[in-house]
């Protein structure tokens, strides 16, 4: 049944744009409809510029905490396809996507997706690891250490003693 309702949905959603554009046409005008497909473009733009920013500054500060960033990754991709619906022309698109601009509907999206949603932390560097704090510096993670050897203090074993007949470069 899935497999049906989203390309029956993209057939019918242009159909529909076309006819709200119609309508709107109709009741308004050429010039004002014209205006309110460049208005809410612009005003896209906006707020994906003034709520895109509120949200990367939480998910900073999440992972500055070490807490888990999934509700605001979320929310950051919610507002990235509100700004989307504004910036292409349609009218039906433009009241999706003013209300995904509302943070209590992002909500409501969070808490039907958060159980088929799985944010994967790690505890090394550049990663999200849930109970380290940011008095936990560079020094004190524990991860791969550096060895810097010259090229002749280097060479490819396969374990036994052999060196890896695929790595041909090195073979001398």
């Amino acid at each position: 049944m899935r497999s049906v309702i989203i390309p029956l949905l993209f057939l019918l959603m242009p159909l529909a744009e076309i006819a709200a554009f119609i309508l709107v046409g109709r009741e308004l005008g050429v010039g004002m409809t014209l205006l309110l497909v460049l208005a809410s473009a612009i005003a896209g733009a906006a707020l994906l510029r003034i709520q895109g920013f509120g949200v990367l500054r939480k998910i900073q500060q999440a992972s500055r905490t070490g807490t888990d960033p999934g509700r605001q990754l979320v929310h950051g991709a919610m507002i990235v396809i509100a700004a989307f619906l504004l910036i292409i022309p349609g009218f039906i698109s433009d009241v999706v996507g003013l209300l995904l601009f509302i943070p209590a509907v992002r909500d409501l999206g969070w808490s039907l997706i958060k159980t088929r949603l799985t944010v994967v932390t790690t505890g090394g560097l550049g990663g999200f690891s849930r109970g380290l704090g940011p008095e936990h510096g560079p020094s004190q993670r524990s991860g791969p250490q550096v060895i810097d050897l010259d090229e002749d203090e280097f060479s490819r074993t396969d374990g036994r003693g052999r060196t890896d007949p695929n790595d041909r470069d090195r073979l001398k």
